[in-house]
């Protein structure tokens, strides 16, 4: 069963607004059998409507569509819809009401522009909007399922959740589809494919692997297609088996979650915690981890150590040793890591000193040039690395190779 989301509006072409709703429909639809066959936004424009719809018909069972059912004169999809289907406008008495029970509850004027967003096409099922004044519409045209909600994101999970999917749950038999997701860092998709290439050939055709790269790791996600949910299972769960014994351990998680996660997750069920010493990063590393709930059962905090002063006062680097070799050298990270275990009182502690650009650099110590030194339970290694010459992806790939070594470490306990 094949569906495909389109977005209205504008303001996510001009990139106003990020569309963080179709992502979300996305993984609802999956979970319950529904593949995406393609998601496109389009502009508030009654043609562009009209063939985004068209193409639609030819690709996907489901069209889900968001946006553009606001009260304002650039909210056209409700007419563009009649129009589409050939039909007339009418009033939907419940819809109505809803307006008028939500403009009554804020003690508003309802005004006659508020009145129109219960005018919807005649040929439609309305879904009642229980947070918001416009109304969700199903359509049944030529086999095809056809649905249009609001695209304040809210009030179009609610709807989602409530109405559409279990309405397309009745509507179409279904096929089970599984997700598993294995979390690899360190090595480039090519190396992984090459290592599993004789696993990767022996899979049925009902299981497929894809490869989902992001600056230092790689994801490998198995999903299954077919009817019988245990069966399905448990041939994902032999073949996932397969790759985590192969890979060994750069691989960090048997689940679809963040690095950090992973690491912190790991480190709680030893009950161990990590510290950060931080200077190029400027608090991105710790971001990371402090970005997840529950954070605090493993993650003490650490220093950002941006100046030579504090890596010296915080950390206790030697003076003499950032004079000799300066603070982006072998020796410092070494200082730097050893005195966040010390200073801290972590298991673990990361340091990361470096050049992020796009200035500072050296014939000797070029922008990109990094050190990283991670320590912890009387183990530490430090390394240099060369990344590029743009600030941002130095920032991120510093902290994302620092995780890697960590994770490293960690598995070699």
């Amino acid at each position: 069963m094949l569906a495909e989301i389109i977005t209205i509006g504008d303001e996510i072409l001009i990139g106003q607004i990020i569309d963080t709703n179709s992502a979300w429909m996305a993984q609802e639809l999956n979970a319950v059998g529904i593949r995406i066959k393609q998601i496109s936004s389009v502009s508030d424009d009654r043609e562009h409507i009209l063939k985004a719809l068209d193409e639609a018909q030819q690709r996907a069972d489901i069209i889900l569509i968001t946006g553009g059912l606001g009260p304002t004169k650039d909210d056209i999809t409700k007419k563009t819809l009649a129009g589409y289907f050939g039909v007339d406008m009418r009033l939907d008495e419940e819809a109505l009401a809803n307006v008028t029970r939500i403009f009554a509850k804020y003690n508003r004027p309802l005004l006659e522009v508020n009145r129109q967003q219960a005018m919807v096409p005649a040929n439609c099922e309305v879904l009642n909007n229980h947070n918001g004044t416009a109304p969700g519409m199903w359509f049944n045209h030529n086999g095809k399922v056809l649905v249009s909600m609001p695209g304040v994101p809210h009030e179009m999970m609610y709807m989602m959740e409530q109405q559409v999917i279990p309405k397309l749950k009745e509507t179409f038999t279904l096929p089970v589809i599984i997700h598993k997701t294995l979390l690899t860092v360190g090595e480039g998709e090519s190396f992984l494919a090459e290592r599993i290439a004789d696993i990767e050939d022996s899979l049925p055709p009902y299981i497929k692997l894809a490869y989902l790269p992001k600056l230092g790791q790689v994801r490998l996600r198995l999903s299954s297609y077919g009817d019988d949910r245990y069966l399905l299972q448990a041939e994902l769960d032999g073949f996932a088996t397969q790759l985590t014994q192969r890979l060994g351990n750069i691989v960090a998680a048997d689940e679809d979650i963040a690095l950090e996660k992973a690491i912190m997750n790991r480190l709680e069920e030893r009950g161990e915690t990590i510290s950060i010493a931080e200077s190029c990063t400027g608090g991105y590393l710790s971001h990371l981890f402090t970005q997840h709930a529950g954070s605090s059962a493993t993650f003490l905090g650490g220093a950002v150590s941006y100046s030579n002063q504090l890596k010296e006062s915080i950390l206790g680097v030697n003076p003499a040793t950032i004079e000799q070799f300066g603070a982006v050298s072998e020796q410092t990270a070494t200082e730097m890591v050893q005195g966040a275990l010390k200073q801290f009182k972590s298991t673990y502690a990361i340091s990361i000193t470096g050049i992020a650009g796009p200035t500072g650099g050296t014939d000797a110590k070029p922008v990109g040039t990094v050190w990283i030194g991670v320590a912890g339970n009387g183990e530490m290694v430090v390394r240099k690395f060369q990344f590029g010459n743009k600030r941002r992806q130095n920032i991120e790939r510093s902290a994302i190779t620092a995780l890697g070594m960590l994770n490293t470490l960690l598995a070699a306990k």
